[in-house]
């Protein structure tokens, strides 16, 4: 065991050497900012709307924490990461830090005190943000309370608590660079390019992950699992593709978290709750206007292939899925799966319930499907949990039963599907 160790750190070792002699740090691209008085409020409201739609926020507060004084446990496959403290307090915070330490963490993914940051912190999108932009975020990073805690140490497997090996990882998938206007796009386009793409981070989520955590440019048209959910590709009609989507039904699912025919639930949810919905209709709109034109991937990425129980199984399975839907969904789904708006949405025809991956239905009968509480959806309407009532076997049967009914087409899932996902995180 200790020679099985000794091998691996030697060539951890080894690969960060060729990583640092192939991959040198990047350069220091810092435009030194002219000195100043007190920030104007109309760069201080930019810098809490570009705070807002970065997530900051949710990320770097703890449940029942002060605001940015870190704490946010974000389990991940490699470990927990805990968020760092980025209000301006001295000690703890990043009070003592400089501007140009702080475009560094955003720009090239490098801490004040020179150690590599986890992409846990989006610097891959974050690299995209402009210097202007990351001014007005400083500005007003420096205006909330400061708040004395120190952050907890990530509690990673090996080898990914051994930081020097983000070398590696950096090399193979990161790269710094601003964005860059689509000159053959309109200004709104490249405006929600950059949003979605820089400060808003949407492929962190969205865009599915290789072994290592990095994106997996081969496969479009695939979503990502985050969190014990599952993030929708946004590229592909079946899944969470806005490409048939009127303008205003994309805003009005952003702001508000729940549209017509769709609602935001999981981490999702927290993200409209968080972000999105204090963000500008102009911001929200160019947003839009980006993903509704997001190419349509969905032949480059056909349906996964799952095996179907044999025919004299499925009978019985929807049988049983049958009764449990009529007990315990039809009074507020319908009884053909309709929906009774604005409580509960349809299931028939529902992209949501058909998609390849069907860890979000599993978690929303598990544990109940809550909106987010907005201006546009003040009194969100919620579906109980069942976990502590339905079987995992029963809450496969019901899933089955609902995937291929009226009109679904949705592949089956087995009971151990639903055991797994009885742990994890809720949200």
């Amino acid at each position: 065991m200790k020679r099985r160790y000794l091998i691996v750190a030697v060539v951890a070792v080894a690969l960060v050497g060729l990583a640092l002699w192939l991959f040198p740090s990047p350069p220091d691209d810092y435009v030194e900012q002219p000195a100043g008085g007190t920030a104007s409020a109309e760069l201080l409201e930019r810098g809490r709307v570009l705070a807002r739609l970065a997530n900051c926020h949710a990320c770097h507060t703890a449940r029942g924490g002060e605001p940015f004084a870190g704490g946010r446990a974000i389990p991940t496959e490699f470990g927990t990461f805990y968020s760092p403290n980025i209000t301006p307090d001295a000690g703890t915070g990043i009070g003592g830090w400089t501007e140009r330490e702080f475009w560094r963490a955003l720009h090239v993914g490098i801490s004040r005190d020179g150690s590599l940051l986890y992409p846990a912190f989006p610097y891959p999108s974050f690299t995209k943000i402009t210097q202007d932009d990351a001014h007005a975020l400083w500005e007003y990073l420096k205006t909330v309370k400061p708040v004395s805690r120190r952050p907890e140490p990530h509690t990673l497997r090996f080898p990914y608590n051994y930081r020097p090996l983000l070398r590696v990882w950096r090399a193979l998938y990161f790269q710094p660079g601003g964005y860059k206007p689509d000159a053959a796009q309109s200004a709104s386009w490249n405006r929600g390019a950059y949003l979605a793409e820089g400060v808003a981070h949407c492929n962190l989520c969205h865009v599915p992950r290789t072994g290592l955590g990095g994106p997996d440019s081969s496969a479009r048209g695939r979503g990502a699992n985050v969190l014990g959910w599952y993030a929708p590709a946004l590229d592909r009609p079946t899944e969470a593709g806005l490409q048939n989507w009127s303008t205003d039904e994309i805003i009005g699912l952003l702001h508000s978290g729940r549209g017509t025919s769709a609602a935001t639930l999981g981490p999702m949810a927290e993200v409209v709750y968080e972000s999105v919905q204090h963000a500008p209709r102009a911001d929200v709109e160019a947003i839009a206007t980006y993903l509704k034109a997001l190419p349509d991937a969905s032949s480059a990425s056909p349906p996964r292939e799952r095996k179907s129980p044999a025919a004299e199984v499925v009978a019985p399975i929807l049988d049983r899925g049958g009764t449990v839907y009529k007990d315990r969904c039809a009074t507020c789904h319908g009884d053909a799966g309709e929906g009774r708006p604005p409580a509960a949405l349809a299931l028939a025809k529902n992209r949501a319930v058909t998609m390849d991956s069907a860890i979000n239905m599993i978690r929303v009968v598990l544990y109940g499907g809550y909106t987010p509480g907005t201006a546009g959806n003040p009194q969100p309407f919620g579906m109980p949990p069942f976990a502590q009532d339905l079987s995992d076997q029963q809450i496969a049967d019901v899933i089955n039963f609902v995937r291929t009914s009226w009109g679904n087409e949705g592949s089956f899932i087995r009971s151990d599907e639903v055991l797994r996902a009885r742990t994890g995180p809720l949200w």
